[in-house]
């Protein structure tokens, strides 16, 4: 009887490791999470906990590994920008430990166009094809959530740059600068407080109901921030509320996380250019054409702007203040360029 009991434990626990594994290799590279909905039994739960473990310390091995990764957001039929920026900006990356990645969704794909997709990742291996999104913008939020999730699993790294495929980024400048900042509660752009909710339009948000202004975050257009944040979105994924503005949703995400809020007036990233200033990090809505321009600056002379200018001054934020009162425009250039938030 001891002999048949010890048999029948030993079988019960043979099936659910076999479970396991079975689930494993089926559902993780399509994104499925084990989870414990799918165990009532304590001792289920366990097992799965166990099985998670193991799991994670076998992906360590599996995972690269960086100090920079540049994350970019970008359409299918988007080549052109890729091709430019591959030939540009992303070249200062050099030796540094600086990786990037094009994030592309393709659930409504026809076969012709996956196949071009397809060929341009086996030629450069710098593209997510995320199957489960379709790539509007009705989904950038998802397919913000999605993408650091795939980082969180697929990536070690100490901080991250998201950027559009228009955005212009000095990645040896960023990359100086960040090796004198803890990786840790960072959040750093161009940051809006004041903005009004759109009700209409493309980015009308008919669900957001939290105030009848944008709560604080970093312009879309190129920010960065620390894998522990990246880590704390994607574990909390399954809780957030994705608005229709991926950058909106990211700032109401991490709100009332105590972390560093950096604004940073060389991060050109509103709806238009400022101008071509030489300080600058970042510059957003910039064309193929003119991405060549600043890189060929930029080798030539070692500046991006020979001939500097500006449209309109950049603000100042005032984090003392309520957030619709953020913003002072006409900025004094003279004065420091960054402006951070409080941490208690």
């Amino acid at each position: 009887m001891k002999c048949h009991r010890m048999l029948s434990k030993f079988s019960s626990k043979l099936l659910v490791h076999v479970a396991l594994v079975l689930a494993f290799v089926l559902g993780y590279w399509s994104g499925f999470l084990l989870n414990e909905d799918f165990c009532y039994e304590s001792c289920c739960r366990q097992r799965l906990k166990t099985f998670q473990e193991k799991r994670e310390k076998l992906e360590l091995f599996d995972k690269k590994t960086t100090f920079l990764v540049v994350m970019i957001m970008t359409g299918p039929g988007n080549r052109e920008q890729r091709r430019a920026m591959r030939e540009t900006w992303l070249q200062l990356a050099q030796d540094r430990p600086i990786l990037h990645y094009f994030i592309i969704g393709t659930a409504d794909l026809d076969q012709s166009r996956l196949k071009g997709l397809q060929e341009e990742y086996k030629h450069y291996g710098d593209l997510v094809l995320l199957r489960s999104h379709n790539d509007s913008y009705r989904q950038l939020s998802s397919k913000l959530l999605s993408s650091l999730r795939w980082l969180q699993r697929n990536i070690n790294f100490k901080f991250l740059l998201k950027a559009d495929d228009d955005t212009f980024a000095r990645l040896d400048l960023i990359y100086s600068r960040l090796l004198n900042q803890p990786p840790r509660k960072f959040y750093w752009g161009y940051f809006d407080g004041r903005a009004r909710v759109h009700r209409k339009g493309k980015w009308a948000e008919k669900e957001w109901n939290l105030c009848d202004h944008y709560l604080p975050h970093a312009l879309g257009g190129g920010y960065v921030l620390s894998s522990d944040l990246v880590d704390y979105v994607a574990n909390n994924a399954a809780l957030l509320k994705a608005y229709r503005s991926e950058d909106v949703s990211l700032g109401a995400w991490l709100a009332p996380l105590d972390i560093e809020r950096r604004h940073d007036i060389d991060f050109d990233t509103e709806y238009m250019s400022r101008g071509c200033l030489n300080s600058y990090l970042v510059t957003h809505k910039q064309s193929s054409k003119q991405m060549r321009e600043k890189h060929r600056n930029l080798q030539r002379h070692r500046v991006i702007c020979p001939s500097q200018f500006e449209t309109r001054s950049p603000y100042n934020y005032n984090w003392a203040v309520p957030p619709s009162k953020c913003c002072i425009p006409g900025f004094n250039l003279s004065e420091t360029r960054m402006h951070i938030s409080p941490i208690s």
